[in-house]
């Protein structure tokens, strides 16, 4: 092994090593967002109702969910090396395995594969950022990733319904093959080896830590069943059960693999449930939105695609100028007036009339995506900021995994308010179950907007 260089790597080797982290954060990212746009084909194509199709994104965000916080953990022990490229190596795998799934009991198993992948890469990029760049350009390096991840979220319908204008959905997973193989190519060749911790992971807390995002997501998802229902209610009660012991145990640990005592400060703690309400708000409408568009207005996959692309690149055209407001207004005031736009936008498509223009569609995403990246920002730095210096870790693996639990119960409460609609002898009808599912985005988005007001600023250090 060679030793990490003291303060970074060559420009050429940091290039390549950039280029590395970012096509298989793309993949990771693309992978999460993609697979919305085409729920509708693949439910239809393999024989199965909406809210089943819909495991297929809850299974992907359960397994991301559930490994994260082991896989960072992991990551400290045997090196940010390691526990990338295996990432990226069994990602690359599932995804073949996906494409030629027979049935959707094993594309569900790819998926989840998929999920366990993308939180290897997740779970470490941004330390690996740290030993790629000198000390002195370690804020641009974290802010390239940043750039990464906002181009691929808002490249993601996009993608998609260029894809599904020319093949079938399988080639949603078949693309990321040569895509994951050069990036595996370059890592190996460019990503630095990293100090080691020599801490063995901690295997109890990790199941724990499995079982307890699991059975919740799992749990949920399940309410919209009737006939399922006293399980999952049976199994949010195991959940908290479980909860109650994992949380127990962290609080004893010196370095505990979920960092609760961060929770203890109000800021953090408000953070944290801001990131939880929005993520899920964003992810309960962009599951719904495609079966409003292609079931209740009839639009093809195509136009499904083309018309929430300006959701994602409002996103990412205000995310850098709301983290330099950050930097002058207080963070949480910004982020209540994000979330509260993001609610006026979805009111607005609540409230479209019976055949819109697909410029009513798009200005009312584009309000909700420029409030969606006025909240991002400041919320992230406030989460940052509001931890001691030396827990910062602890910190950015919570912020990952708010987002991520957001983004699980927002796509199981979609397949609970579609189940129910199904069920409750409303006829199936696509149009119902949006409308709930929108409604409760909005609600999810104000009760955002309260937590996030009701952040003080930081005290000023002397």
């Amino acid at each position: 092994m060679t030793d990490t260089p003291p303060d970074g790597l060559p420009i050429r080797e940091r290039l390549l090593a950039l280029l590395a982290i970012a096509l298989a954060m793309t993949l990771a990212v693309l992978d999460g967002a993609i697979v919305n746009v085409a729920l509708p084909a693949m439910a239809k194509d393999l024989a199965v109702r909406p809210d089943q199709a819909i495991f297929l994104v809850n299974g992907y965000q359960i397994a991301v969910t559930a490994a994260l916080l082991p896989l960072a953990a992991l990551g400290d022990g045997i090196g940010y090396r390691k526990v990338y490229l295996a990432g990226l190596s069994v990602f690359t795998v599932a995804s073949a395995a996906c494409a030629y799934a027979p049935n959707l009991d094993l594309l569900i198993v790819a998926r989840i594969a998929q999920g366990l992948g993308a939180a290897g890469i997740m779970s470490v990029n941004i330390a690996l950022v740290r030993f790629i760049y000198p000390a002195r350009l370690i804020g641009r390096g974290v802010g390239n990733i940043a750039l990464i991840v906002a181009v691929a979220s808002a490249a993601g319908p996009t993608v998609a319904a260029a894809i599904l204008s020319v093949a079938t959905w399988h080639w949603l997973f078949l693309v990321n093959l040569p895509v994951g193989l050069a990036a595996l190519l370059v890592g190996a060749r460019t990503l630095p080896y990293t100090p080691t911790s020599g801490r063995r992971l901690d295997i109890p807390s990790s199941v724990l830590n499995a079982l307890t995002f699991g059975l919740v997501i799992i749990g949920v998802d399940g309410l919209g069943s009737a006939e399922s229902r006293p399980l999952a209610l049976a199994e949010l009660g195991a959940a908290l059960v479980i909860g109650t012991v994992f949380v127990r145990r962290q609080l004893a640990l010196p370095a505990p693999l979920l960092p609760v005592d961060l929770l203890r400060i109000p800021a953090f703690a408000l953070s944290m449930a801001s990131s939880i309400c929005a993520f899920s708000a964003q992810m309960t409408a962009f599951v719904a939105l495609p079966f409003y568009l292609q079931d209740v207005l009839h639009l093809s996959a195509t136009q499904t695609g083309l018309l929430m692309t300006p959701w994602p690149i409002a996103v990412a055209a205000i995310a850098p100028f709301a983290g330099r407001l950050s930097d002058r207004y207080p963070p949480g005031l910004l982020g209540g007036i994000g979330l509260a736009t993001m609610a006026a936008g979805l009111t607005g498509v609540v409230l479209l009339p019976a055949d819109p223009s697909p410029l009513d569609i798009a200005w009312r995403l584009s309000l909700t995506g420029l409030g969606f990246g006025l909240f991002q920002s400041p919320n992230n730095r406030l989460i940052i900021t509001s931890a001691p210096p030396e827990r910062s870790g602890g910190a950015s693996g919570m912020q990952s995994t708010a987002r991520l639990t957001g983004q699980s119960l927002g796509a199981a409460l979609v397949a609970v308010l579609f189940g129910i609609t199904h069920a409750d002898g409303a006829g199936g009808n696509p149009a119902h179950a949006v409308l709930f599912s929108l409604s409760a985005a909005i609600v999810l988005a104000l009760t955002g907007t309260l937590t996030s007001v009701l952040r003080k600023p930081l005290p000023a250090k002397s």
